[in-house]
Order: structure tokens, then C-alpha cells, then sequence
């Protein structure tokens, strides 16, 4: 089976959800599944959800605790540890699929250049199933990629002042 490059993007909530569902889905095939978290940490309720499937699907987190006000050195070491980490899972051959979740938005904070991804990217077995997450996903993504999806916010309740929720959007 030839796997693809998927792209989830745009300012709407659900490429995270999207991708994970796609994971459950591999899963449920008896797939392995490696998922890398970039600017989240390991404290999730979508963690303690997958711990329940860790036969068959790793997520990792490559973040620090809290909400980011502003990039330091130890996010960029994070993030640059976690691409490695990832690439290493991409080469392994282990896995059907692999998630890049929020590769897009380390992109746009230069957490990594554009350049690694591609060159970790590129790189994918001919049969990985490979998805990137995150908003702006970076011109040179969107043109390698198979398949790019755009989530487009129409509304959202946060704009009433509605905070994120555990078990919804944590």
C-alpha cells in the first residue's frame, strides 16, 4: 500500500481531532502509530486516551506545560529534539502512520526551518501514511503534499469569551 502526505491547516478548530481520529482508524486496522506533538505537552486528555491503545499507538510530547507567551531556547531545543526523534520513527519502517502534529505552527515560530521538515519529509518510507498538522502550513508543504485540507473558522465560541475545555479542546 502507497502511503501519502496529508496536510491539516487553516484557522478552524479540528486538524488536531482530524488527525487523531485518523489514528484510531489505523489502529483499529492493527497499524502502528507514532504521533509527535510539537509545542504541547504530555498532560492532554488525548494522552491519557491513547495510553489506553499504547500496543498499538505512541504519542509523544514535545513541549513545555502551560501556554506559550513567547519562544525561548528551550522550545527550540525541544522542537529540534522532537524532529529527530519523529525522523527516527519515520525510518524505522515501524509504523503505517506518522503524525506530525503542530509541525506547522513550529514552522511558522522558527522552531525548525521548513527545510528540516521537508528534509525529514522527503525522506518517508514509499508505504508510511504521513499527516501534518498546525496553521500556517508553510507554501513548500502544500505543494509536496497528496492531500491538504483547509479548516476554515465560520464561528466560534471562544469569540464569546468561552474558555478551552477539558475533554473538548484539552
Amino acid at each position: 500500500m502507497r502511503g501519502y502526505i496529508q496536510v491539516y491547516t487553516g484557522n478552524g478548530k479540528g486538524k488536531t481531532t482530524a488527525a487523531l481520529g485518523l489514528a484510531l482508524r489505523a489502529a483499529g486496522a492493527g497499524f502502528l502509530v507514532f504521533i509527535g506533538q510539537f509545542l504541547k505537552a504530555a498532560s492532554s486528555s488525548e494522552h491519557k486516551a491513547l495510553s489506553r491503545f499504547r500496543d498499538l499507538i505512541i504519542i509523544k510530547a514535545y513541549g513545555r506545560e502551560g501556554l506559550l507567551k513567547e519562544i525561548n531556547s528551550i522550545d527550540i531545543k525541544l522542537a529540534k529534539e522532537g524532529l529527530k526523534d519523529c525522523k527516527k520513527a519515520i525510518l524505522s519502517e515501524k509504523y503505517k502512520l506518522v503524525i506530525l502534529d503542530e509541525a506547522n505552527v513550529a514552522v511558522h515560530f522558527n522552531l525548525f526551518s521548513i527545510e528540516e521538515l521537508l528534509e525529514v519529509i522527503l525522506n518517508k518510507p514509499p508505504s508510511l501514511e504521513l499527516v501534518i498538522t498546525g496553521r500556517h502550513a508553510h507554501k513548500k508543504l502544500i505543494e509536496i503534499a497528496d492531500l491538504v485540507t483547509e479548516m476554515k473558522e465560520i464561528k466560534h465560541y471562544y469569540q464569546k469569551g468561552v474558555l478551552a475545555r477539558k475533554g473538548i479542546e484539552y
